[in-house]
């Protein structure tokens, strides 16, 4: 047991470099990181996207340097890690959904996270359990919201478990397929690409809400 803690301690301190984090945690902590970010409000600063495509990545061979990891041992553990996460969130929202409102903002939870949850869950109803999935923040509150509202567990389970096969499914595939190409010898970089590709949705919708306010306020 101390030797596993030791071993979290170490992944955990090394998240700033998503490769050496996976080579030292593992899948057991790759799991409980999906977890964490889809389950728990505090673990939207976590590294989901961009580590399940540096593990896909690391399922196969490159040059001097062999698979890592299994892909589908690796699809399988993250995927009903991020199912079971998002029924948690679930539960927590329909459980403490109120008071939770009622926190104010602090080093980890921001009421504006949650705001800006309930508002593409409004918009997208259902299937925000299935896009929020690419969207670093909402996918952490989106299913906390659900729970807020109501959703039947049965319908949330559906919508979760599509969005939990499709979001790993390609990320797993995405980063597969470039571990045969010359960007898996640079991981930085694809790290960073991942980063930027999964916060444009919400630069572009905070670009568009920036000026909504200034016509707005032009007129």
């Amino acid at each position: 047991m101390d030797n596993w803690f030791s071993t979290l301690k170490a992944a955990l301190q090394s998240m700033s470099d998503v490769e050496a984090m996976i080579k030292i945690g593992g899948l057991p902590v790759m799991t409980l990181i999906v977890f964490a970010e889809t389950g728990l409000l505090f673990g939207f600063f976590l590294p989901g996207d961009s580590m399940i495509v540096v593990a896909g990545i690391l399922t196969i061979a490159n040059g001097d340097r062999p698979a890592l990891l299994d892909p589908w041992s690796l699809f399988f553990a993250l995927t009903i890690a991020a199912i079971i996460g998002n029924e948690l969130g679930r539960w927590l929202g329909a459980k403490f959904g109120e008071r939770v409102e009622k926190w104010e903002d602090g080093w980890l939870y921001k009421r504006r996270y949650l705001a800006a949850a309930r508002s593409y869950y409004a918009e997208k109803g259902a299937a925000s359990l299935v896009m929020a999935r690419f969207i670093p923040v909402i996918r952490t509150f989106v299913p906390f919201v659900a729970g807020m509202g109501k959703m039947p567990p049965g319908r949330f389970f559906i919508w979760n478990v599509a969005g939990a096969v499709i979001w790993i499914g390609s990320l797993v595939l995405l980063g597969h397929l470039i571990g045969n190409t010359p960007l898996a010898k640079n991981l930085g970089l694809v790290t960073i690409g991942v980063i930027f590709v999964s916060f444009l949705p919400v630069l572009i919708k905070a670009g568009q809400a920036w000026l909504t306010s200034r016509r707005e306020t032009r007129t």
